[in-house]
């Protein structure tokens, strides 16, 4: 992207009128000397070697004062460019190149120079992102796998009891439950961030779809003694109903996970304008200002003490759906007091 101030082409204006000056100053002096010398001399072939003899140290002196310009203007900066390049190509992401010239007088050298700055800033943001990544899957996969190997030894035993025998067995069911729902949203974020699956847009009963998602947490809801409240606005939107599927199941199972025996969970659906406004909240125990600012990045658990019912990625594949679809996600918490997440969506239709 071209920055304020940048030239528009490879044409400049002062590069063509200091080498129409310096021509005219070569000129100039190849005309007065010619001059000199006839006044001085009728003797052609004297006259044709001094003629010579000039014209090859004109040539000379251009081509030091080239030589000088190019050092200067063009080599200096293109070496600084290939250094930079060539740290970058060996993964040194820490690379950052001053512009040659004052903001807002840049030529396209200063103009590559910002580029790469904005390059490797990017391009370091996701190396970090890839790293971490790569640690929080393995740390993710080595728990469950430490459970599953080590329950399974104790299933081993031969003078097990039964009843111990079910509660290992459960232990591991558990596990591998927790390992199959991770591979499972790994996967589907991947797929997600490549755009290997496409949204089905169709138009339906958003408040329908709503509806029957929170009545298949209501086993869940009555076993936890919580309170449901619910306020519905009528309302038909064409989007991807699978993909708002698992919005809702995520949002849901978070307010329930996160609200203990006796608290409330609340759910709205709203329309204003084009716009179906729906809100999930929760009475439970909040997230500070600092949580809630990373609360949509993978495998970030703001609340350590329920991360073995989850594995910090269903926000953000939440995140990367609504992104996907054209809405908005944010997030209003205090601590000791719940959350409220609130998703707006487009493409609402007519009054049913």
């Amino acid at each position: 992207m071209r920055r304020n101030g940048a030239k528009k082409s490879g044409f400049s204006i002062k590069g063509a009128i200091g080498f129409f000056a310096l021509m005219a100053v070569v000129i100039q002096i190849a005309v007065m000397v010619y001059d000199y010398i006839i006044q001085r001399t009728t003797d052609k072939g004297l006259i044709a070697i001094l003629i010579l003899v000039i014209v090859v140290a004109l040539a000379v002196a251009c081509t030091v004062v080239d030589i000088i310009r190019r050092k200067i203007m063009v080599d200096r900066p293109v070496n600084k460019i290939l250094e930079a390049t060539e740290r970058i190509t060996a993964g040194d992401f820490s690379v950052s190149l001053t512009p040659m010239h004052a903001y807002g007088k840049y030529d396209e050298y200063d103009e590559i120079m910002e580029n790469l700055n904005t390059m490797v800033a990017a391009l370091g943001k996701s190396e970090i992102l890839k790293n971490d990544f790569i640690s929080n899957v393995s740390h993710e996969l080595k728990t469950p796998l430490t459970v599953i190997q080590n329950y399974a030894t104790l299933l081993q035993e031969k003078d097990l009891d039964e009843e111990s025998r079910r509660r290992y067995a459960k232990t591991l069911f558990d596990a591998s439950r927790r390992l199959t729902n991770l591979i499972t949203n790994i996967l589907k974020l991947n797929k997600l961030e490549n755009q290997e699956i496409k949204p089905e847009w169709e138009t339906f009963d958003l408040t329908e779809a709503l509806t029957q998602t929170v009545l298949g947490y209501e086993e869940l809801i009555e076993s936890k003694r919580l309170r449901l409240e619910c306020d519905l606005d009528e309302i038909v939107i064409r989007s991807a109903p699978g993909y708002l599927d698992l919005v809702w199941n995520n949002l849901l199972s978070n307010a329930i996970k996160f609200t203990e025996a006796g608290g409330t969970v609340g759910v709205t659906l709203k329309r204003q304008e084009k716009n179906a406004v729906l809100t999930v909240s929760d009475t439970g125990c909040g997230i500070s200002p600092e949580v809630g600012a990373r609360i949509f990045e993978k495998f970030y658990q703001g609340d350590t003490s329920h991360s073995g019912e989850g594995n910090g990625l269903g926000l953000a594949l939440v995140k990367k759906v609504i992104d996907i679809l054209g809405g908005e996600i944010s997030v209003r918490s205090e601590v000791g007091k719940g959350s409220t997440f609130t998703v707006i969506l487009r493409g609402v239709q007519n009054e049913k």
